[in-house]
């Protein structure tokens, strides 16, 4: 009997599928003596012992080939607002080659897959949504390399045995590592180039968290485990290869190993600093409190952060509780991590995710030597205030010079109009702005935020600005960098305005489009804010009377910022979340458009 895909017997496998427990019965009714394989690329050894364990072979030989993918190099960029512009860039730096780019919903497969289709690349979708015909179709145009590129969902790639795929892009983030691993697979199996290219914002993770909500308990706590593996992963600086591997159970030297240069970290390697001492004061506390607890409750200890599982087991009465607050949950977290890959610490195998100190870090604790920890990444999250967010790095960054000349130009354009700043464009614009170079009003009506009623009311004076500027400091535009949208957003944008324009209820207009409110309210925000009027006043009074919307008249005429945040601060309680935001719209729609 030969079992393939034998991951799938484990719970702790990425692709649990409950029907394959039942192989134990059958085997047991075809007769016990009859020889067994099972086979698989990615288990990690908790799986690979309950592979053993419940196929009831636990004596049997077991065959393990590295998981080094030599070829294949390693990169995760922040996911910013721009991570579209960027996808495409680095398509097109790649032209000619075979790709996968990996959403994690079918909207978004069919979104991305349009957006690079109208900006000049070979692509195509491909979800379980379509019916069969079309999904192959599209598998043999990718196959016989009538296109170049196949956005999927993770539904695409299981039949696929394309040696000379050059790129794997997951546009977001993967559930687990294993899944990472095979998807990344994929690319370079000819053993030619291979570039993997992740985009990891901490938020899509809280978005895979929240898909979990509704499972079992046991399934949800393996999920948490799996999900923060990844993050451990993304947020790293170490060796992303020596980390993998540390993963599947499987150590790995940078130094005289295959494809030790192969990933972002190694290329570009963060500040190190001597930690040695920290080390000591980890492993101690790990040894104190008897080795019960996960990395959570370890990094607690440490900074003296107490909960219901940390009382009841009275560590808050040790005297190393809280010994390291002064360097934070985030630096413990990144020295944990790293500890555990170069084995000091090891994640126990039977009770998942407990952490205990192995051989090595008794060693170690009776004769420290120095300890090199490297800094972590920090990906900071976009505020959530600002309707679009430009990008940093990874590409295109911010003429810092050409940024301040905008700044002082929109200051003046907005004393004129006599208008707040903000009114003119937001520092976003100004930051794609500052990146893209548009010279024309078709090119301005393209950056974030601005569209053609921005560009008509302010654009003359910025475009002549930036026009100048490119010209005296002889920059070369980049081409490539002005994208394309779709327009397959227009048509929400569209019912929008128009129910809208027929004042009828927002609560019924969200509800047409299955939006919750925030949601719709971003739509609409994102329609003021590239210009477009929106009369929403028959709905401002029926939630704000004359004086309170006076009131935040006043406010946002005078304020620095339209941040939501800074409002809220501001009126303190006066008002909810939601009717600041429906009177900026207000506001935005009748001061700037």
């Amino acid at each position: 009997m030969a079992i393939d895909e034998a991951h799938c017997i484990s719970e702790w496998g990425h692709d649990f599928r409950p029907e394959y427990r039942n192989l134990r019965r059958i085997i047991k009714r075809i007769g016990d003596n009859i020889p067994i394989i099972a086979l698989t690329a990615t288990a990690t050894p908790k799986v690979q012992e309950d592979i053993l364990k419940n196929l009831g072979i636990t004596n049997a030989k077991t065959f393990k080939a590295s998981f080094n993918r030599p070829n294949l190099y390693y990169e995760i960029r922040p996911k910013t607002a721009n991570v579209d512009a960027d996808i495409i860039r680095f398509v097109k730096q790649n032209s000619g080659k075979s790709g996968i780019i990996y959403c994690l919903s079918r909207k978004k497969v069919e979104e991305l897959a349009q957006t690079l289709q109208v900006n000049g690349i070979n692509a195509v979708p491909y979800h379980a949504g379509l019916d069969g015909k079309t999904r192959a179709k599209h598998q043999d145009m990718f196959l016989m390399e009538d296109i170049d590129v196949v956005v999927a969902t993770i539904a695409f790639g299981m039949g696929i045995d394309k040696p000379d795929v050059r790129f794997v892009i997951h546009h977001d983030i993967p559930k687990s590592i294993e899944s990472y691993y095979q998807e990344t697979g994929r690319a370079g199996r000819d053993g030619g180039e291979g570039h993997c290219l992740a985009y990891y914002a901490y938020k899509d993770i809280e978005k895979l968290e929240k898909f979990m909500s509704g499972k079992p308990v046991a399934e949800q706590e393996i999920g948490h485990a799996l999900l923060q593996d990844v993050v451990a992963f993304a947020e790293t600086s170490i060796s992303r290869r020596k980390f993998i591997l540390h993963y599947f159970g499987e150590d790995f030297d940078t130094e005289t190993g295959d494809g030790g240069d192969m990933d972002d970290n190694v290329r570009n390697p963060k500040k190190q600093h001597e930690a040695q001492e920290d080390v000591e004061l980890l492993l101690k506390v790990v040894k104190e409190t008897n080795a019960i607890y996960k990395a959570k409750e370890v990094v607690n200890t440490l900074i003296g952060k107490s909960n219901a599982l940390i009382k009841s087991h009275r560590t808050d009465e040790i005297e190393l509780f809280g010994q390291g607050k002064e360097k934070g949950a985030n630096y413990w977290m990144a020295l944990l991590r790293q500890v555990l890959v170069t084995g000091l610490l090891k994640k126990d195998i039977e009770t998942y995710g407990i952490i205990k100190v192995t051989p090595a870090g008794e060693e170690y604790l009776a004769a420290p030597t120095p300890f090199m920890m490297t800094e972590d990444h920090v990906y900071d999250s976009e505020s959530k205030d600002n309707i679009v967010t430009a990008q940093k790095g990874g590409g295109g960054s911010t003429d810092e010079q050409l940024m301040k000349m905008l700044k002082d130009l929109r200051k003046k354009v907005a004393k004129r109009k006599d208008v707040p700043p903000f009114v003119v464009f937001q520092d976003p614009s100004l930051e794609d702005m500052a990146t893209k170079y548009p010279v024309t009003k078709e090119e301005l009506a393209n950056i974030h935020g601005v569209g053609e009623g921005k560009a008509k009311k302010f654009g003359k004076d910025f475009i002549e600005l930036i026009a100048r500027y490119v010209e005296e400091n002889d920059i070369m535009r980049p081409d490539d960098l002005v994208v394309k949208t779709t327009g397959a957003n227009s048509a929400l944008k569209l019912f929008i305005i128009q129910s809208v324009d027929r004042k009828l209820p927002l609560p019924d207009i969200a509800n047409a489009k299955g939006l919750e409110m925030p949601d719709f309210i971003k739509e609409m925000e994102a329609i003021v804010y590239s210009g477009t009027k929106l009369n929403i006043n028959y709905w401002v009074d029926e939630v704000l009377d004359e004086d309170q919307q006076e009131e935040l008249h006043e406010y946002f005429l005078e304020a620095e910022t339209d941040k939501i945040d800074e409002a809220m601060e501001e009126f303190d309680g006066d008002y909810e979340d939601e009717e600041i935001r429906l009177y900026r719209i207000k506001f935005i729609s009748e001061v700037a458009n």
